[in-house]
C-alpha cells in the first residue's frame, strides 16, 4: 500500500526530479495545489493569480520510507525562511509548502516543522495546510527534468545525487 503527501518546493521540475531519488518514493506528478481557479493550465498559474503553487505529489511505500524522513529531505532542498522564493524563482506559485490528505500525517509534518524550527529564530515561511485541490500539470511539464536533463533547475546537482544516496537510519 502506498500512501501519499504533497510538497511545494519552488520550481516543480528540480523538486520532483528531486524526490523521484529517493528511495521508497514509488511515484511522483508535478502538479498545481490549493488555488481558486477549475482545471487551470501552467500559463495561468504564471500569472500569480489563481493562487496555486507549483508542488509535487509524491507517492511512497511507508515501509521502505516515512514521512518523517521525506519531511526532512524536503527541508534540505528549500530555503524555508524564504517567502514566495526558492532560487532566481519568484512569487506566489513558488511559495514552499506541504499538503496533506490525511489528518494521521499531521503529527508527523507538526514534528519535523518543530524540529527544524529550532534552527532558526525567526518563523519558517512554509505552508502546512490540508490540500484542499491539486491538479496534474501538463504533459510536458512531468518528469521534465528527465526529457530535458540540461533543462533550468534551481537546485544544484548535487542535491540529486544526495537524494539517491540518503537512506533512513
Amino acid at each position: 500500500m502506498t500512501k501519499e503527501i504533497y510538497l511545494a518546493g519552488g520550481c516543480f521540475w528540480g523538486t520532483e526530479h528531486y524526490f523521484k531519488q529517493i528511495e521508497g518514493v514509488t511515484a511522483t506528478e508535478v502538479g498545481f495545489a490549493n488555488g481558486h481557479t477549475q482545471n487551470p493550465t501552467y500559463k495561468e498559474v504564471y500569472t500569480d493569480t489563481t493562487g496555486f503553487a507549483e508542488t509535487v505529489r509524491v507517492e511512497y511505500n511507508p515501509e521502505k520510507v516515512s514521512l518523517q524522513f521525506l519531511l526532512q529531505m524536503f527541508f534540505k532542498a528549500i530555503d524555508p525562511l524564504s517567502l514566495n522564493k526558492q532560487g532566481h524563482d519568484e512569487g506566489t506559485r513558488y511559495r514552499t509548502g506541504v499538503y496533506y490528505t490525511s489528518d494521521e500525517d499531521l503529527p508527523v509534518i507538526e514534528k519535523v516543522f518543530a524540529e527544524v524550527q529550532k534552527d532558526y529564530p525567526q518563523p519558517l515561511a512554509v505552508e502546512k495546510l490540508p490540500l484542499e485541490n491539486y491538479y496534474a500539470a501538463e504533459d510536458y511539464h512531468q518528469d521534465y527534468l528527465d526529457k530535458n536533463p540540461d533543462g533550468y533547475c534551481h537546485l544544484p546537482l548535487s542535491l540529486f545525487e544526495f537524494a539517491r544516496k540518503a537512506r533512513e537510519k
